[in-house]
């Protein structure tokens, strides 16, 4: 239960700072996609079930409030935490390099999928200026945000995690 309204709130929480308070530190326009961080940090400690379902909520919040398209979001984003959590069997808590390489290549994976559906299929083939100004730009400050915010997740996970053995021991 603990775990469940963690979640809950750390995608709330993290869907307001990313169209509140990062809008305002917005550097050209370019924010940090903190979902993609989200999803793909849970969907790397906890494997890809957990992956798919956070992805999903996130996407389907994304849809809701700024999607064109009820789904469209919802759908790249489960299908990230899915790949992502296939990588859950090389987890260690203490390595960062990984996760970070995961949440960057997670956010350009994004960035090149919505580009795909959005941009090129109405004719507008100028993947370059994208990737180099759009793409790219986001990915950094995505992957600075994460040096910061995958550490915090670690440590509540782990804690929850130590919380759950305890009172599955008392059970035994």
């Amino acid at each position: 239960m603990r775990r469940i309204l963690f979640t809950v709130l750390s995608i709330l929480i993290s869907f307001i700072l990313q169209t509140t308070v990062f809008r305002v530190l917005d550097f050209s326009g370019i924010v940090p996609n903190l979902m993609i961080i989200l999803t793909s940090s849970y969907a790397f400690m906890r494997g890809d079930k957990s992956g798919m379902i956070i992805g999903m909520v996130c996407g389907l919040l994304v849809d809701i409030f700024f999607g064109t398209y009820l789904g469209f979001y919802a759908l790249i984003y489960m299908y990230i935490g899915f790949i992502i959590g296939k990588f859950n069997k090389i987890f260690f808590p203490e390595n960062i390099l990984l996760p970070l390489a995961l949440i960057v290549s997670s956010d350009f994976l994004f960035g090149f999928v919505c580009y795909v559906l959005l941009f090129m299929f109405r004719n507008k083939f100028n993947i370059a200026y994208y990737t180099i100004n759009v793409i790219l730009p986001e990915a950094v400050y995505t992957a600075l945000a994460a040096v910061f915010i995958y550490p915090v997740l670690i440590k509540i996970n782990t804690y929850l995690e130590d919380i759950e053995q305890r009172s599955a021991k008392k059970f035994v």
